[in-house]
């Protein structure tokens, strides 16, 4: 008993010391400070490199997660998430490219798992059909300076790269043309209905990209559309690029290639930041409470007097507005737009995002964004290209001594991203069915819901056999 309280008393006094702020914020620094160098340290060509940079850089990424729950002043937090953003990883991303890809994709699948989080989290409309709204804002852009033999470039249309600003404002107003197009023939569905309807909405938006090259050529059809267009590079930013080589002594070879790079990673970044205070604000307001009561209770809302019609309207138009301006950043960055990149499974890769983190909550949507993309991206392939790097090598495990060449190939990781998602699906529904950063709100319904699933189960009187009703209809327990 007394090692047991000494032991208790040692926790809590570890506990009362991870609460002050100044040990708190000084853990935070080490702790990017450890991933910091342990990532500045790799080398591309050391056998492990795949193994280690799976370990450290998720670390890094998930960082502001750990610094927004910690116990330190908000000056401290905002200051370490923008000395995060904008040195830390543009620095990481000089060094190694492959950094600086991984976040603009990541920056790119959060952007698209907030909007849906507006349609799902806040309004309860199940959208089986989201990547549609990413295809028109794609589209949007690539049609209009793509290279490809279209309408659009044999009659002189094409618009030149400057005009990419202006772009994701069309993007946001053609897709959240199509939301309100989408919305209006489903306002009366609810549940799985809507999730099918929803669905095949997306398959026609897909197929029509597909098939729409004939008989006036829109979109190339099935090849795609190549060579779209670009923002041009600020001469700033190039010229920082340089700075910063001669500075750190960074060895870089492909400086407009990176540059081009950053950019993107900029933009991707104001983007995010931009929807992720209009999500906030509008989750704040009466339209936010709106959404809430229509999808706790559609008959209790209409009964409160909210308007329906318009609040299911708004909220489809704006997540495809959303999406819309991914869209065109995605177009851009790719410099290639196809039919094939808008299938079904990137809806469903969308909403695993959101539930994975929490369906409802902004910060939720975006660890769940960052956690299923560095997954797919990140995780799966570098342990395949460990196991192919030991496999060349002839690697041998020392104790039970085992060849990595004797590895079936159909056994690599990046092989089984689908069953992964899966099982990573089931027990989040298992353990943390409201995910891993729930909102509020939306853990209270939860429970709401156990407890009346349980007071349903149990008798009025406990301990009291109840007798079982039978699912027979009568006439035939008679005959």
């Amino acid at each position: 008993m007394a090692v047991k309280s000494v032991q208790q008393s040692s926790r809590a006094t570890v506990r009362a010391a991870l609460k002050r702020p100044a040990v708190a914020g000084g853990l935070l620094v080490a702790y990017i400070l450890v991933a910091v160098l342990i990532l500045n340290s790799l080398d591309r060509s050391n056998l492990w490199f795949p193994f280690y940079s799976t370990l450290t850089f998720p670390a890094l990424v998930l960082s502001p997660f750990i610094i927004l729950a910690a116990p330190v002043r908000g000056w401290f937090k905002g200051a370490l998430i923008v000395a995060l953003l904008f040195l830390i990883i543009p620095y990481l991303g000089m060094r190694d490219s492959s950094y600086l890809e991984l976040v603009i994709q990541i920056c790119i699948f959060a952007g698209l798992a907030l909007g849906l989080n507006i349609v799902v989290g806040f309004a309860g409309l199940l959208d089986l059909g989201y990547i549609a709204f990413f295809a028109v804002g794609a589209y949007t852009w690539a049609m209009f300076t793509s290279g490809a033999s279209t309408v659009f470039n044999i009659n002189g249309w094409l618009v030149s790269g400057s005009a990419f600003y202006l772009f994701i404002f069309l993007g946001i107003f053609v897709a959240a043309i199509v939301g309100i197009l989408l919305g209006l023939p489903v306002l009366r569905l609810r549940g799985d209905y809507l999730a099918i309807v929803t669905l095949g909405f997306g398959e026609m938006i897909r197929v029509i990209a597909n098939n729409l090259d004939q008989p006036i050529n829109f979109t190339n059809g099935s090849q795609g559309l190549f060579g779209v267009g670009r923002p041009p590079v600020p001469f700033f930013l190039r010229d920082g690029v340089l700075t910063v080589e001669s500075a750190l002594g960074l060895s870089i070879t492909n400086v407009d290639p990176l540059s081009q790079q950053l950019l993107f990673y900029f933009i991707a970044i104001a983007i995010i930041g931009i929807i992720i205070v209009v999500a906030r604000r509008l989750d704040n307001s009466p339209i936010g409470r709106a959404w809430t009561a229509i999808r706790e209770d559609e008959v209790a809302a209409i009964a409160m007097g909210v308007p329906l019609v318009r609040m299911k309207l708004l909220a489809f138009a704006t997540g495809a507005s959303f999406a819309g301006a991914i869209g065109v950043i995605y177009a851009a960055k790719q410099t290639f737009v196809s039919p094939e990149s808008f299938s079904l499974i990137q809806s469903i890769s969308i909403l695993a995002m959101v539930i994975v983190g929490g369906m409802g909550g902004i910060r939720g949507t975006l660890l769940g964004a960052v956690i299923v993309t560095m997954l797919n991206l990140l995780v799966l392939k570098n342990l395949s290209l460990q196991i192919n790097a030991l496999r060349n090598v002839d690697f041998v495990i020392p104790i039970i001594n085992y060849h990595i060449r004797d590895w079936p190939t159909q056994l690599e990781p990046a092989k089984y991203e689908r069953l992964i998602f899966g099982l990573l699906l089931i027990v989040m529904m298992i353990f943390r069915p409201a995910g891993l950063l729930p909102e509020p709100r939306r853990r209270m319904e939860l429970q709401e819901k156990d407890e009346e699933i349980v007071d349903e189960e149990i008798s009025p009187e406990a301990g009291d056999e109840q007798p079982v009703v039978s699912a027979v209809r009568p006439d035939a327990e008679q005959a």
